[in-house]
């Protein structure tokens, strides 16, 4: 092989690697572990757990990321949105995937133990169990309520950023939990209603396949209001200020216009636009809780007039 060809293939492969990892979905996933760093304490996140910690996080999500495309390799091949990946390609073997997975996996435990704590460790442990194996393996192909249930797991980064930090949960990480568990099926049907004839292809009993894309955009309305009563928590209960409240509302009132519009509309073409708020609406509702969190303490202490 020339080293024009040795390069090449490298590249290839490392992209490949990297493409197990699902890295935006990780990207989130570690942004929203650390916001619940920053929540946890009322100075600043000592560094060796900001990026230790976020970085184990990181690895352990990106360790249940490759085992989903190793789990998902037959069903991936038959979807438009997922017949690109490596295993569909044929660019790597299964054991790669496990040898690969097993590494980052162990790697994220070790930085856990060491640079946060044991139960953060095991807790992350957890939902990457509850990800890899239990939603994955088998809830995704048993139930249409398949993302709920396995919500759960994905929901879990800010409470583990939280834990990394206390050694323990306590209410408000609850809070965080709940948003993200809440905001988890009307991000993810907005999208199946999108890709419900590949879904329904790969026998996958999503709800638009199951239950009727009309059924489908009701109950992600449904949902987006509960998630829109669940954001205000966190200033309800005073773990937020009025900056958070703010932002809370006005995000919180254009995701309900995007569920509305997508509910009253027989035009499934609006599913895509939802999902696409959906991800900025997570972004966004975490970072006006990190801003408040710092400023809000600072603003509320200035004199009026």
């Amino acid at each position: 092989m020339s080293g024009h060809s040795l390069s090449a293939s490298l590249r290839r492969g490392w992209r490949d690697y990297l493409e197990l990892t699902k890295p935006k979905v990780v990207s989130l996933i570690t942004f929203t572990a650390m916001v619940g760093m920053f929540l946890a304490t009322p100075g600043m996140v000592p560094w060796e757990v900001l990026l230790l910690a976020s970085l184990g996080i990181a690895l352990m999500a990106g360790s249940a990321a490759a085992i989903n495309h190793l789990v998902d390799r037959q069903v991936d091949s038959l979807m438009a949105r997922t017949r690109r990946r490596p295993l569909p390609r044929g660019n790597m073997e299964g054991y790669q995937v496990i040898v690969f997975a097993t590494l980052i996996g162990g790697l994220g435990f070790w930085l856990l133990w060491l640079f946060a704590n044991p139960l953060t460790a095991w807790l992350t442990f957890g939902s990457l169990i509850g990800y890899a194996v239990i939603y994955t393996v088998f809830l995704k192909r048993a139930t249409p309520q398949n993302i709920v249930i396995g919500g759960a797991a994905g929901a879990a980064p800010p409470l583990l950023g939280w834990t990394a930090v206390t050694g323990q949960v306590d209410p408000p990480a609850i809070w965080l939990f709940l948003i993200i568990f809440v905001w988890t099926p009307p991000h993810f049907w907005a999208l199946a209603i999108h890709r419900r004839q590949e879904y329904a292809l790969a026998d996958i009993p999503m709800l638009p396949v199951t239950h009727g894309v009309a059924f489908t955009r009701l109950q992600i309305f449904l949902y987006t209001i509960v998630l829109f009563l669940i954001s205000l928590m966190p200033y309800l209960t005073g773990m937020s200020g009025l900056l958070y409240l703010v932002g809370a509302v006005g995000f919180g009132l254009r995701f309900l216009w995007y569920a509305f519009k997508l509910y009253t509309s027989a035009d499934d073409r609006l599913a895509m636009p939802t999902f696409g708020y959906s991800i900025l609406y997570l972004f966004a509702l975490f970072s006006a809780l990190m801003i408040d969190h710092y400023l809000w303490p600072v603003i509320a202490q200035l004199p009026i007039g």
